[in-house]
């Protein structure tokens, strides 16, 4: 079984529409639809847009339905002068840029606890994304740091804080928290998310336009990604 995380509907739709023998069971407000996909046994949930919606989805995906590994995708802010509307990143880390206890001496970003900052996503699987988005977009795709918060991103002086700070090349509301989860649990995650908007003032207008458009972009790299999978092959996990 594979996992499928996405924050709306118009993420997860398209690839909802092509599978097979689906079946729906609906948790804590979030319907999980189990079926095959790519000829894979895949569950996909639409959590809901910000950080704790994803942290409930991806603790009730993992203990109800044992995925071996998790996607979770979507659409991002860019972080990056160099990266543009429709391109995508594929997560080599994910942060949460909102979790602050630096009064406390705490570096930002930092989870309590765990003394972690930065998630890892499993290096191979984004590896190989990275070469199916090479080969299958118009546009470009990197890997790099992708920072989470409960913030919807507009402003320019944040945009550049985030990108100073933690590295990020793009900003959403629910990565951080997928990782985090995935990492308490010990399994492999992947972050794929294509721009719709700069995160500047335009940003509200740009989203609302390219929404579909980058949807579909971070929907192609999974299903490629899927298509050439042998069912038998592993994971490396942590």
């Amino acid at each position: 079984m594979i996992g499928i995380i996405c924050a709306m509907d118009i993420e997860a739709q398209e690839i909802i529409n092509e599978m097979k023998n689906v079946n729906t069971e609906r948790i804590s407000g979030i319907d999980y639809k189990s079926g095959t996909y790519c000829n894979h046994k895949v569950v996909v949930a639409v959590c809901g847009v910000g950080k704790v919606f994803a942290a409930i989805c991806t603790q009730t995906m993992i203990l109800n339905y044992s995925p071996r590994m998790i996607f979770n995708i979507g659409v991002a802010g860019s972080l990056s002068n160099k990266l543009h509307i429709a391109d995508t990143v594929i997560a080599t880390s994910v942060v949460q840029y909102d979790l602050d206890t630096t009064a406390v001496g705490d570096t930002l970003g930092m989870v309590s606890g765990i003394n972690k900052i930065n998630f890892k996503c499993d290096k191979n699987i984004a590896d190989e994304l990275l070469k199916i988005a090479a080969e299958k977009l118009q546009t470009a795709c990197v890997g790099g740091v992708i920072a989470s918060g409960d913030r919807f991103i507009t402003a320019v002086n944040d945009k550049k804080f985030l990108s100073r700070w933690f590295g990020a090349l793009a900003c959403d509301m629910e990565s951080g928290a997928v990782g985090q989860v995935c990492y308490v649990n010990g399994l492999p995650f992947c972050i794929i998310r294509s721009l719709s908007d700069m995160a500047n003032e335009s940003s509200s207008y740009d989203y609302n336009k390219f929404l579909n458009i980058a949807s579909k972009n971070s929907v192609l790299i999974v299903k490629s990604y899927l298509a050439q999978l042998d069912s038998s092959s592993q994971f490396n996990g942590y």
